[in-house]
């Protein structure tokens, strides 16, 4: 059995880190739009800079959204990722 995901606004993602979005919260038409600019679930999403407004890098794209946007975006936090180095060629 799974555990349940422990979801926050994107607006509480601190700088440097990434999450993944779960769900977006509000009218479906500007859920469409957050899903249109890369913003849709499943998505990850780095938290560049900023408390009022959020700088974000999703799908290779840099976004600054408002304090309400980045409110209705809930993600899950995922651990840092640590750099893999591949075997070495002889």
């Amino acid at each position: 059995m799974s555990s349940p995901l422990n979801l926050a606004p994107l607006c509480q993602l601190a700088v440097g880190s990434t999450g993944r979005i779960c769900a977006i919260k509000g009218d479906e038409s500007f859920a469409q739009r957050l899903r249109e600019m890369g913003f849709g679930e499943a998505a990850l999403v780095t938290k560049i800079s900023g408390h009022k407004t959020s700088l974000c890098q999703v799908k290779g794209t840099r976004i600054a959204l408002n304090h309400d946007a980045a409110m209705s975006i809930l993600v899950e936090l995922l651990p840092a990722l640590g750099r893999v180095e591949g075997p070495a060629v002889s």
